[in-house]
């Protein structure tokens, strides 16, 4: 029989419960998992803050087309991907699978480009809603709130929430995410109802309005609102059948997303008029959609759009929130991370651990911002502009990366098992989406000046991405030395459960 002494004694042996190291099965359905996902795309943010601002420095008219275009990139990157998922169910998502085709130590690099990625992406958000809620104060109380109080108010309410069961969770974003989405809904019937002069254009899909310098850095623009799609496969673990759960709702979640997206931008332009909606954007920037609402549904609508603008964010918040918790837990589980990460809070089943991680990454960055807005910048918001521009394209990058690297995966992952032939078909479209996605990514990394509105002579347009660049670097490091060092944990990366449940079936075994 194995003692607990013995078993501490053995390398790469976690002597964990059962219970501590996985997560609890069956708490999420089809419609959980959906509300879940959809959460962090935050169509309303989508729709009042990336499109006019697409809009507005891209000067391309032709937005909707982009959503379409990156639709079906994204629907040939899911067809694998949602294959993979079928085989692999671990809350590291994208560096599980990175793993499995690509080896542990690519998976170990993964595994912190996604941490670095998916906390850049939430925290990033925490500037624009702490500036939105500040806002509101001022407009409906004549308050003066500076905007990192309710920045951080929000960052302990969603570390709250990080605590509770992800079905309560759900229940949260969904009916955050219904509300929201219904009122863009109502905006885009009422600006088909009621168009500009130019009457209801397709100007707007004609291919012609994408010629031109600008359309590779507004496909990067654009695929951040995507981002939460591919975050299905994180809550593998939580779901009763991952296998036919996960892959349905990353269909149903991309393919949604690019027609609503491509409907929502098509909607402004008519509203607008086609040859219009590049001067009003630049001219009204952010408040184009709530100028075009106050116009055809009054203005109670449209103040109840800015509320639901702030719970909208607050949503995403929670969802890229859950996230970070659960690649912390998988990587804690995993030596990749200390191994407090890889325990579950024993009453909801939630990675107590790595929800406190991003909870204390926020709180900590929201501070060092707001000790930079106490300083005379000239301008009292650049700071909270930067907060939300810096990491929202830092964490853009890392993910466009990671999609890349796991369409590679897919690729290699069943080669190695001798089944290209059955799965030719998706081995192509997994190709095809990596092809295009590494495209995106070089054009980021290109155009970064241009993605945070600094000068092409700012460091910023280096050291941003490079940020990106040394996760790469360091989980590759951290990989390396894991498997000179400890071999048997290093096999182990991505694995996930299924390695506890094999390193308990060895301790069963005479």
């Amino acid at each position: 029989m194995t003692t607990e002494s013995s078993r501490k004694s053995r390398p790469g042996i976690s002597t964990f419960k059962g219970e501590d190291r996985a997560l609890r099965a069956g708490r999420l359905g089809t419609g959980g998992l959906l509300l879940s996902v959809l959460a962090a795309t935050a169509p309303l943010m989508v729709v009042a803050g990336v499109m006019p601002t697409t809009f507005a420095v891209m000067g391309i008219v032709g937005q909707p087309l982009l959503f379409v275009v990156l639709g079906v990139v994204l629907v040939l990157f899911s067809v694998g991907y949602a294959e993979m998922s079928r085989h692999v169910h671990n809350a590291g998502a994208f560096y599980a699978y990175i793993s499995r085709g690509l080896g542990g130590t690519a998976g170990a690099s993964a595994a912190l480009v996604a941490l670095v990625a998916y906390n850049a992406l939430q925290v990033g958000i925490y500037g624009i809603f702490g500036f939105e809620v500040s806002g509101l104060f001022a407009t409906y109380a004549d308050l003066s709130v500076a905007w990192w109080i309710p920045a951080l108010i929000a960052a302990l309410a969603v570390g709250a929430l990080g605590w509770l069961k992800i079905d309560v969770n759900a229940r949260v974003l969904g009916v955050l995410l219904i509300i929201e989405v219904a009122l863009v809904v109502i905006f885009d019937i009422a600006a088909v109802s009621d168009p500009a002069a130019e009457g209801l254009s397709l100007h707007a899909f004609n291919p012609d309005t994408l010629s031109g310098a600008g359309v590779a850095t507004a496909l990067c623009f654009c695929i951040a609102a995507f981002t939460g799609f591919e975050q299905a496969p994180v809550y593998a673990e939580e779901t009763s059948r991952p296998h036919i759960l996960v892959p349905r709702v990353m269909f149903l979640a991309v393919s949604g997303v690019a027609v609503f997206f491509a409907l929502s931008s098509w909607a402004l332009t008519v509203a607008t008029g086609p040859s219009a909606i590049v001067t009003e954007a630049q001219k009204q920037s952010a408040g184009l959609l709530f100028g075009l609402t106050e116009d055809r549904l009054g203005g109670t609508f449209t103040d109840v759009l800015h509320f639901l603008f702030v719970t909208g964010m607050f949503a995403a918040l929670l969802s890229f929130h859950n996230v970070v918790a659960r690649y912390s837990f998988a990587m804690g589980r995993e030596g990749l991370l200390p191994a407090a990460f890889g325990r579950t809070n024993s009453a909801s089943g939630a990675p107590g651990t790595g929800s406190l991680l991003q909870t204390a990454v926020s709180v900590v960055v929201i501070a060092v911002f707001a000790i930079a807005d106490d300083k005379p910048t000239g301008d009292p918001t650049v700071p909270v502009l930067h907060l939300f521009t810096w990491f929202g394209n830092i964490g853009s990058l890392g993910v466009i990366l990671l999609m890349a690297a796991a369409s590679a995966s897919v690729v290699v992952f069943f080669v190695r098992r001798g089944a290209a032939g059955a799965q030719a078909w998706r081995l192509i479209t997994s190709v095809l989406a990596g092809i295009a996605l590494l495209v995106i990514a070089v054009y980021t990394v290109k155009d970064f000046d241009v993605l945070v509105g600094a000068g092409p002579d700012s460091s910023l347009s280096w050291v941003l991405p490079g940020i990106i660049g040394l996760a790469v670097l360091v989980g590759l490091a951290q990989g390396l030395v894991m498997r000179a060092r400890s071999p048997e944990a290093h096999a182990r990366i991505g694995l996930g459960n299924e390695a506890f449940q094999l390193e308990k079936a060895a301790e069963e075994t005479p």
